[in-house]
């Protein structure tokens, strides 16, 4: 009981991570010296020195599901040939590490160059136009679950607090009314571009699958047509690109609304969970939830 409270106390920081990053290559056989920060967000990335490795560290326990699910996706989509990251297969994963699920992946070599929006359009209408296999099952889209803990959880003023709180049930009763028109499918979850890696052989791959699930492609839309439509990081060309490839533009759905205001509800607490580590997330996160508190404001929120 000592050790659970000192560990919930002392929260999900880089250093915390660092440590579990050695105590999992030991499990593992691998040699985890000299591993090196990649990035630190709602998990926390590194490479080995040793060998063209990523081990990617969960914040706690309660991922377990979601590092699971990805797995299963990776081994999933290598099956079917498509472009997506490799988990290693010699290796029983997810591990559990000091309460931290933690899974190994074959390192991208990366290209000189980064993805395109109309690849991102390309690989999700690719996606979404796959057929699961018979016994292969992945739970609905949730843009809920993970809100609850990051709410409890994260070193914000308790104002914020309440008042994330009271959003999370408003866009709930909205999210019930949503009706959708589409068959449900393979869903990415988080398709964003920064989620496409270029390799140095010219090939697009598709990452991070902890939010994959089987629901409707809208899902998976609603995030590049909220950055481009309320938050402007896309030029009109970019964009126009994405919904060619795609084939379709979100924006003329009755329902884009309620998903921008989920999308926009979700990068302000994805981004809160680390406002501790310095003072340029801190800033961030102030600038965001000023605005989630006047729908009408501007959105000059910074990519992260």
């Amino acid at each position: 009981m000592a050790v659970d409270a000192a560990r919930s106390k002392e929260g999900f920081t880089l250093e915390r991570a660092t440590r579990v990053v050695s105590a999992a290559c030991r499990v593992a056989g691998l040699d985890g010296g000299g591993a090196e920060l990649i990035r630190f967000g709602e998990n926390a990335l590194f490479r080995l020195a040793s060998v063209p490795v990523v081990v990617r560290v969960a914040r706690g326990v309660e991922w377990l599901p979601k590092a699971r699910i990805e797995v299963a996706v990776s081994r999933w989509l290598a099956g079917e040939g498509f472009p997506g990251a490799r988990i290693l297969d010699d290796l029983e994963q997810p591990l559990l590490v000091d309460g931290h699920p933690v899974t190994f992946w074959h390192l991208i070599r990366e290209g000189d160059r980064k993805a395109t929006y109309g690849e991102l359009g390309g690989i999700l209408r690719d996606l979404h136009s796959m057929a699961l296999p018979a016994g292969v099952e992945f739970p609905s889209f949730d843009p809920f679950g993970k809100q609850e803990l990051r709410i409890d959880r994260a070193p914000i003023p308790e104002d914020d607090r309440v008042f994330l709180r009271k959003r999370w049930h408003e866009l709930r009763g909205q999210f019930e009314e949503l009706r959708f028109e589409t068959p449900k499918g393979p869903v990415h979850g988080d398709a964003h571009v920064q989620n496409l890696m270029v390799d140095d052989q010219g090939q697009v791959i598709l990452i991070d699958f902890e939010a994959f699930c089987f629901d409707h492609p809208e899902w998976d839309l609603m995030v590049t047509a909220t950055e481009h439509h309320s938050l402007g990081w896309q030029t009109d060309e970019q964009y126009g690109d994405f919904v060619r490839a795609y084939g379709r533009d979100l924006y003329d759905w009755p329902g884009y609304d309620t998903l921008r205001r989920l999308q926009e509800f979700g990068m302000t607490t994805w981004l809160m969970q680390n406002v501790r580590e310095d003072e340029r997330t801190a800033a961030e996160y102030r600038r965001r939830i000023s605005a989630l508190r006047n729908d009408d404001a501007p959105r000059d929120w910074r990519p992260w």
